[in-house]
């Protein structure tokens, strides 16, 4: 449902990867709607001590709604194809992803795709994105400002650029962020031979 929301937190052999990001992105989305009784992540977690998993936790203005723990196997991603949505928001992360959900089915025999935003790349369906000219950059204008995407910038790894679909033929790499792959750049030999 549109009022409900997400958070993907990483959770390997017990241990939370990067909760004060999480915990500092639902506290965004409470404060946006004025809400004055934020809780604790942590106190809603209890994730198994054993292995790889995503903890997909729901939750909406009043309260956490459900908290689940699925064994994580990484997708492979070889290439994208770029679509193009010029209304498309996504700038909470939603539970529901319907609008995000039918442009994934536009990938044709791409392994993702890569949104087109007003001229700009934004995200693929799962991810942020960051691409290379000689510098890591990730586009200014994302559909949803994740967590780890956040932390990069942070740490001044990436920087924040408007990227053009005209601009994408300056890079030679693109690589994908988010909480469960961290940054992960495809492997291709040339960027053009990632987009399908």
């Amino acid at each position: 449902m549109k009022n409900e929301f997400l958070e993907t937190i990483k959770v390997e052999d017990g241990i939370y990867y990067h909760l004060s990001y999480h915990q500092n992105r639902y506290e965004c989305v409470l404060n946006s709607f004025n809400v004055k009784n934020i809780q604790k992540l942590e106190t809603y977690l209890d994730a198994p001590k054993k292995g790889l998993y995503r903890c997909r936790l729901i939750y909406n203005q009043h309260k956490i709604i459900d908290v689940e723990y699925i064994e994580y196997k990484k997708r492979e991603i070889r290439s994208l194809k770029l679509v193009y949505d010029d209304e498309i928001d996504y700038s909470y992360k939603y539970s529901e992803r319907n609008n995000i959900n039918s442009l994934f089915s536009l990938r044709g025999d791409c392994d993702d795709i890569l949104i087109v935003k007003n001229g700009f790349i934004t995200d693929t369906s799962i991810a942020n994105v960051a691409l290379f000219d000689g510098i890591w950059k990730t586009p200014k204008f994302p559909l949803l400002k994740g967590t780890t995407r956040a932390r990069y910038l942070n740490e001044g790894k990436i920087i924040e650029s408007g990227i053009k679909v005209s601009d994408i033929k300056n890079f030679t790499k693109i690589a994908l962020l988010n909480a469960m792959v961290d940054f992960d750049i495809i492997q291709n030999y040339n960027i053009k031979d990632i987009f399908c």
